[in-house]
């Protein structure tokens, strides 16, 4: 449960930093519509709705951070990855907060 509560919240901010920092995948799971109003530079859309599909061949050892925009939607995506033998994944919550960690 408390995994769970972690993913749906989202990863402590000074690991994230460093993740970012190292290059990970960004990925927003917003519609396109909430993407274009707004994201994080050099993320991707990959709605929720669709990210199974996306992702099914994925390289499962990539590090992604994924994010929305008040981090419900990336813990469920972030549960979904996992759950597909994703191994390096985390949920960055919303996309101003993984925005504000790019120096």
């Amino acid at each position: 449960m408390i995994s769970f509560l972690k993913n749906l919240m989202g990863s402590n901010k000074t690991n994230l930093v460093e993740i970012i920092g190292s290059g990970a995948r960004i990925i927003d799971v917003r519609s396109p519509a909430e993407f274009h109003s707004g994201h994080v530079k050099g993320s991707e859309n990959i709605p929720l709705d669709v990210i199974e599909k996306k992702m099914s061949a994925g390289n499962k050892e990539e590090v992604i951070v994924l994010c929305c925009r008040s981090g419900t939607r990336s813990g469920m995506a972030t549960n979904k990855l996992h759950q597909m033998g994703f191994k390096n994944v985390h949920n960055g919550g919303s996309w101003t907060s993984v925005k504000s960690l790019i120096k």
